[in-house]
């Protein structure tokens, strides 16, 4: 079990649970815009033959919310994706030419846009493929994406799935999966003294497995979830599922789902379950600071949520901001920048931009050799003949052999007055994770 202790009052200071895990098995489309900057679980698949090697230039597509909901997550993934891309160009590109880079929509479950958008991406012979955001939306794709020998690699899935689903060697995540998310949100809940938890869950891979990792570790530190209901989240009211929640009085409500929760908290402050009297937790699908700004002040005042991964430092928030001077979140920027960067050090270690060829090296460029921190130092130690390890702004990332990071960190983040959360919150640090 993981346990949480915090290390002070309300610190100046960035909240992180640092997680260190043992490798083990577990609407409307928009038109794709392609942009070319300009010049300056299943272990690695084999070295490519000759005859399987890439065209010489590295093209990486994303296939990230524009539209749907996960909308909100969009703008700072792509803002990732785009300072890194102008990064690696800058300092010359991959194997000597510019990385070309093609921006598509995921949308989400309830359209087609993620398989229409990796089709186009295929058809422009896409070697790498960022995204989705959505588990469910890249449990929908993966097949078509990895079938086509290309590298799927997402900065923000967290389903426990990816962890054994076959992917052919060529699925990465920059995201920890979300039992790491579930127990430290578990122990969180319990260290604030609710003994009983009302558990509202979004009804896809996502939301039952954070609730079930929840339920288990907030049960083992000796709480108790008196009620959990799993809801359709494209349901038009949801009444009678807070109602259920009602009737049983938890000192505490888990919410976990994405867009939708804005609803969802609607209905519970009709109800009178509102922040100031019931603990409410959430989680990086709802944690927001665009969703809640129309609700009244102090609506959210209080609340805690979790994110996985480090928080984004402010150097490199002054970076996307100049890329998208409207970013208002930046929640899996730094994972979407690091998965861009490593996917450019993989092809340039196996002097190949073939997919497989990326994916057998990612685990190489992820750790074991000697530390950096940018592409250009990388790219220039690489050139050197060094072996490298690349830690990057989400964390130090080192890929077990199912593709997952093997080492990660979980935020925890708390709501002001105006209904956001702070980028500075109570810090809680973990202890070892036993299983």
């Amino acid at each position: 079990m993981i346990r949480i202790a915090p290390a002070g009052r309300f610190l100046a200071v960035a909240a992180a649970a640092s997680l260190a895990l043992t490798a083990c098995g577990g609407g409307g489309d928009t038109a794709a815009q392609q942009t070319t900057s300009a010049a300056p679980s299943s272990s690695a698949p084999a070295a490519q033959t000759d005859a399987a090697k890439g065209d010489g230039t590295l093209t990486i597509g994303t296939v990230l919310p524009q539209t749907g909901s996960l909308a909100f997550l969009g703008p700072p993934e792509f803002a990732g994706v785009d300072q890194a891309v102008k990064e690696i160009n800058d300092a010359g590109g991959v194997l000597g030419k510019p990385v070309t880079k093609i921006h598509t929509d995921s949308g989400d479950t309830t359209t087609n846009v993620a398989s229409q958008s990796v089709d186009k991406l295929i058809a422009q012979k896409t070697d790498a493929i960022i995204g989705a955001a959505s588990s469910s939306v890249s449990e929908s794709i993966i097949d078509k994406v990895t079938g086509a020998g290309v590298v799927q690699f997402s900065p923000a899935n967290t389903s426990d799935k990816f962890t054994t689903l076959s992917d052919q060697g060529l699925y990465f995540r920059t995201a920890p999966p979300d039992k790491l998310q579930g127990r430290v949100l578990g122990d969180l809940i319990a260290a604030d003294g609710n003994d009983t938890i009302g558990i509202l869950a979004m009804q896809d891979s996502y939301g039952s497995g954070l609730a079930d990792q929840v339920t288990k570790t907030a049960e083992a530190a000796g709480a108790s979830v008196v009620e959990r209901v799993d809801y359709d989240p494209k349901a038009a009211e949801f009444s009678a599922d807070v109602a259920k929640i009602k009737a049983k009085n938890p000192k505490a409500v888990v919410l976990i789902g994405f867009e939708e929760g804005a609803k969802v908290i609607q209905e519970l402050v009709k109800q009178g379950l509102t922040s100031d009297k019931v603990k409410w937790y959430m989680v990086d699908g709802n944690m927001s600071n665009t969703n809640y700004l129309k609700m009244p002040k102090s609506t959210l005042k209080g609340v805690k949520g979790t994110i996985p991964g480090a928080e984004a430092p402010e150097d490199f928030r002054k970076k996307l901001l100049e890329i998208d001077p409207k970013l208002e979140d930046f929640t899996y920027a730094a994972e979407s920048y690091d998965a861009t960067i490593l996917i450019a050090l993989a092809a340039e270690a196996a002097k190949d931009d073939s997919g497989k060829s990326i994916a057998a090296k990612l685990p190489e460029v992820s750790k074991g050799g000697e530390k950096c921190k940018t592409f250009k130092e990388c790219a220039d130690l690489l050139k050197a003949g060094k072996d490298i390890d690349y830690d990057g702004i989400s964390g130090p990332i080192e890929f077990n052999d199912a593709g997952d990071p093997a080492v990660a960190t979980i935020g925890v983040y708390q709501y002001g007055e105006d209904n956001k959360y702070a980028s500075k919150a109570l810090e809680y640090r973990t202890g070892n994770i036993e299983g």
